[in-house]
């Protein structure tokens, strides 16, 4: 008899597994989103504690009224690849700034930052081999899955070097690299991949999704300064709006946006989106202190989250990690913040190898929200620790 090629283990297994411990984490529709850090879920309103809207952009009154404007003039969609009959001038000015932006020749915005790290699997031919970082995000690992290449892992830059050095010649060599990692918000050391790249011929590729927009000079990014072969990143976080891009040298960008099947083979970057991320970058430019706040609010929820007895590390960066040993209990955990009226993002595999809660705040969050999560860590949490900590804002 053939096997059910829909009863395979995932996401749906692990949820039926908290459901029975009472945890609904996985799909909450949220009915409103309110202008003070805070969503509605099933009539009840709780601090949105979770999103990757590191700057608070994507409810700023530029990036509305552009989206608006832009779906007033060109409608809602392109219907159409860019290639054909897809492109606007709207693209053609973002791709332009987003270069200059990000210290690149040229740059392709795509649809999103997940097909845009797709289009990396048109770089590997039969006798190229792809190496990554173990914890990369999954559509860098699908990236290499697509091509034709070989694919190694690497945990950290001495094991690249030894797996570089044993690899064959007469192929192509690519390196992979998330500049903040998603789940642990830790930082890749770019500086030593290029170093190590550059020993043995290798290209390096660096998925800038978490820290474009926050981190680097300007916001430009960890990779800013760095010379790269490639920089893929999103809209969808720090820009508050939704696309993806590709951005570095001409040629290398240009290879890509004519040969990539995620690029050529998909609808254009709606006109409101794309009109977002124009906004997004102005504001970006004339609004710094967002960055500036963003960091001091999560190291203020690192340092509060430290002193109560949950360890945060390695993250140095706005996406906070508290650890578990089980799924369970962590799903108990996150069903007790939830019942606090704190709302955090449940990870497990295949997202992380170990459980946790995935916490992040934006700009738009203030001293008392850093409290507020604090307060309910201390709570469901059995009072572990001591007294609660005082918020410290140190910019």
């Amino acid at each position: 008899m053939a096997a059910d090629p829909f009863d395979k283990a995932g996401l749906h297994q692990a949820e039926d597994v908290l459901k029975a411990h009472g945890v609904d984490a996985y799909f909450r529709a949220a009915a409103e989103r309110t202008g003070d850090s805070h969503i509605i879920i099933d009539g009840r309103r709780v601090l949105m504690a979770g999103s990757a809207d590191y700057l608070g952009l994507s409810t700023h009154p530029r990036l509305v009224e552009a989206a608006v404007a832009a779906t007033r003039r060109y409608g809602t969609t392109v219907s159409g690849s860019r290639a054909l009959n897809g492109t606007l001038d709207l693209h053609v000015t973002l791709e332009e700034r987003i270069a200059a932006f990000l210290g690149q020749e040229a740059a392709a915005v795509t649809t999103t930052g997940f097909q845009a790290n797709l289009a990396l699997s048109a770089l590997l031919g039969r006798d190229d081999v792809a190496f990554g970082d173990a914890r990369n995000h999954a559509s860098l690992i699908e990236a290499v899955r697509l091509g034709w290449g070989k694919a190694r892992s690497y945990r950290d830059p001495e094991q690249l070097r030894s797996r570089l050095a044993a690899a064959p010649d007469g192929g192509g060599r690519l390196v992979f690299t998330d500049g903040v990692f998603s789940m642990d918000g830790d930082v890749a050391d770019l500086r030593e991949l290029r170093a190590v790249a550059d020993a043995y011929g290798a290209k390096l590729v660096v998925d800038a999704a978490h820290d474009m927009g926050v981190l680097g000079v300007g916001g430009a990014g960890l990779a800013a300064g760095l010379r790269v072969d490639l920089i893929t990143s999103t809209f969808s976080k720090a820009f508050g709006s939704l696309g993806g891009v590709l951005a570095g040298p001409r040629d290398n960008v240009r290879y890509l946006r004519s040969n990539a099947r995620s690029v050529l083979f998909s609808a254009a970057l709606p006109p409101a989106s794309a009109a977002a991320a124009l906004a997004a970058l102005e504001v970006i430019a004339a609004e710094p202190e967002r960055r500036a706040r963003a960091l001091d609010l999560a190291e203020s929820l690192h340092n509060g989250l430290r002193s109560l007895g949950y360890d945060t590390r390695p993250s140095t960066t706005p996406i906070i990690p508290v650890r578990f040993t089980t799924m369970a209990e962590a799903g108990t955990f996150w069903a007790g913040l939830f019942e606090a009226g704190v709302f955090t993002n449940l990870v497990g595999p295949p997202a992380a190898t170990t459980p946790a809660l995935r916490l992040s705040l934006t700009a738009n969050h203030d001293e008392s929200h850093v409290a507020t999560v604090l307060s309910a860590f201390h709570d469901v949490g059995g009072g572990r620790g001591t007294d609660l900590p005082p918020v410290t804002m140190t910019r």
